[in-house]
């Protein structure tokens, strides 16, 4: 048979060889740091056996399938000793997840930081009994049987919830089995830097109505080294958690009156402000046109949209007039209406409709995440109507705003292209003309992309863009998806050049994705330190004394004549305290006066890019820092604050 490998080179095999052997004839480095294989796309064990011509990837900790099955080894070793120190536990699941794993437990109390060590200690000594891990299949009522006598309720249940002809397969290691579908390393033996990150509560199966389980989170590499370079990176993102961020700053805060509801504090609000802003003069000169349409809409609507089929559980619904109705998920059926007002022209596509529109969504409890992840937020969507030829200009177009977007605030992004999910709506031909010409307006631009298979939205494709920040963690924000189908079930039309009517094609779009969520992103992308353009306050003023509040009010009135945003601090405090405290908040530039100051018409700056800069002309410091602003200048110079 014909093995075709990542290069595109073939190599001829004897059928029933496995995925291990290919790799050591290969080169033994690559099977000694081998983690699973990849067959047509498919991520298998490295015991998996090759029986006919395929394409073949032996993938390491380097790839991220690789991690992904280093990871899920790792699980099952966590899953093992914690049977061995507390063998009352019922085990429940344990996948990886992105940079690491987690396994959930049904235990009588909460996992606590003491027992970590313990537990830790044990996952290392199972990592050196080099156990050897195996894989074996059984028939249902087998599988059933053996956890049962196990006491596993909760893999019982997995195995009653696969479907009829499903393969049941189990992982053995030492005494520990564990119901799973794999890939698994070969044995425990490369697993030893490992470290249990924290505990957490979560419902069975995601789902309130079931019993809250004890969740683990842990992560695990092949170095010590690696480990330790990762752990230094949580313990900087801790110090940027935009949650704790939000709070000493004042930008933002979620109260128990509303869970996953933010409220914006002065501060936050000036940011906000300042962000949409600049959403606003970019659009418009892409030219946009920005529209509003209601937070509740009736339930026919969103019968038209497929909301109500698809989406329903995320919705919030209310009754008005004995009608049912919704608060809307998504501003998307909104503006379907608002192409309705009138006849279009072709001559009036394309026309491209921006929406700063608020939107709630039903998000569990459990998964709500300070701004990343809450039940209301404003979405900077817009909605392009178009004429089929002008399909790829347009997707282009769009492309050309998030990366201008995206570098201003100094952001590197990887693409994907996310294609049919198995929830869709739309004919095999519709879907796959949309799917072309995402990707032919990325090959055309001379991006390169991924394919995310079945991540489209249930309407259609869609280009994702995953920024990464000043930590490399990525965040999704921005997103193209192109729709042949709400136009045809709202029956949009405009008439053509021949005089006759025609379906527009139509591009959903985000650039930021979500105010909230953007803001929660760069809080931890600068630490807070907003560059001079977007800083909530831009300058505080800092009289030494009493004496010389009338001056430093009398900046601040000259400061914010020319638009900046200023705060004064008259407490009576000393100056180097009050020094410290500004620091603290992050203001790019410090003004302190006193008599030198106010008898020259001058002003002490402090900033905090380069610290003490001595005495400065008020007026030649008003003209830099407004040159600064205007151009937004620490942004576009790709430097940071």
């Amino acid at each position: 048979m014909n093995i075709t490998l990542k290069d595109g080179s073939q190599k001829q095999y004897e059928a029933g060889i496995s995925v291990l052997e290919v790799a050591k004839d290969l080169s033994e480095g690559l099977a000694r740091n081998a983690c699973c294989g990849l067959i047509n796309g498919e991520r298998v064990d490295l015991r998996t056996t090759l029986n006919e011509d395929c394409n073949l990837e032996i993938l390491t900790f380097n790839d991220q399938d690789g991690k992904w099955a280093f990871r899920h080894t790792a699980a099952h070793m966590l899953a093992q000793a914690v049977k061995r120190l507390y063998p009352d536990v019922k085990l429940a699941i344990g996948p990886a997840i992105e940079d690491g794993f987690y396994y959930d437990f049904d235990r009588d109390k909460a996992f606590t930081e003491e027992e970590f060590a313990a537990i830790e200690a044990e996952m290392k000594k199972i990592a050196k009994e080099k156990l050897p891990i195996e894989r074996f299949e059984l028939p249902r009522e087998e599988a059933v049987k053996l956890m049962e006598e196990a006491g596993e309720p909760y893999k019982v249940e997995l195995i009653n919830d696969l479907p009829e002809g499903e393969v049941i397969s189990f992982y053995r290691q030492g005494e520990f089995v564990d119901l799973c579908a794999g890939p698994h390393l070969m044995s425990t033996k490369p697993v030893e830097a490992v470290k249990l990150l924290s505990a957490a509560g979560a419902y069975w199966k995601g789902s309130e109505k079931n019993k809250m389980l004890s969740r683990i989170y842990a992560t695990a590499f092949t170095k010590k080294s690696e480990l330790n370079e990762h752990l230094e990176k949580l313990e900087e993102a801790k110090k940027r958690d935009h949650r704790k961020l939000g709070r000493e700053l004042e930008l933002f805060t979620i109260l128990d009156e509303g869970p996953g509801f933010p409220f914006f504090l002065p501060k936050g609000m000036e940011l906000r402000n300042t962000l949409i802003n600049y959403w606003r003069e970019i659009h418009k000169k892409a030219g946009y046109k920005e529209i509003s349409t209601p937070i509740i809409l009736n339930k026919d609507l969103w019968l038209t949209s497929g909301h109500w089929d698809h989406y329903r559980e995320n919705m919030y619904t209310t009754v008005i007039d004995e009608m049912d109705y919704a608060i809307k998920p998504m501003n998307c059926p909104g503006g379907m209406l608002v192409y309705k007002t009138k006849m279009r022209s072709y001559r009036d596509l394309p026309l491209r409709m921006g929406e700063l529109g608020l939107v709630h969504r039903h998000e569990l409890s459990g998964a709500l995440h300070g701004l990343m992840r809450v039940r209301n937020f404003t979405q900077d969507d817009a909605h392009i109507f178009m004429l089929p030829e002008q399909i790829k200009d347009e997707i282009k177009g769009v492309v050309r705003l998030i990366d201008e977007v995206y570098k201003a605030f100094g952001f590197k992004y990887k693409v994907e292209v996310s294609t049919r999910p198995e929830d869709s709506m739309g004919s095999d031909e519709a879907w796959e003309t949309a799917t072309e010409a995402l990707i032919e307006a990325l090959t055309d631009m001379g991006y390169d992309y991924k394919i995310n298979e079945g991540d489209g939205a249930f309407y259609g494709p869609k280009i994702d863009f995953k920024l990464e920040d000043c930590l490399g963690r990525t965040w999704q924000c921005g997103t193209i998806q192109l729709d042949f189908q709400l136009p045809e079930r709202f029956e949009l039309e405009y008439i053509g050049a021949d005089g006759e009517k025609h379906r527009p094609v139509m591009i959903h779009r985000v650039v930021l994705g979500s105010i909230e969520r953007f803001i929660g992103v760069i809080t931890e992308h600068f630490a807070g330190a907003f560059p001079t353009w977007l800083a909530p306050v831009q300058v505080k003023v800092l009289p030494i004394s009493e004496k010389y509040h009338a001056y430093a009010a009398k900046v601040q009135d000259a400061l914010e004549e020319a638009g900046l945003r200023v705060e004064r601090d008259e407490r009576a405090e000393k100056i180097g305290y009050k020094i410290r405290e500004a620091r603290m908040e992050r203001v790019p530039y410090i003004l302190v006066v006193g008599a030198q100051e106010e008898e020259e018409g001058k002003v002490a700056v402090r900033s905090r890019e380069n610290g003490e800069e001595g005495q400065m002309d008020l007026q030649a410091f008003i003209q830099r820092i407004t040159e600064e602003v205007q151009t937004k200048y620490n942004y576009l110079v790709g430097k940071q604050a």
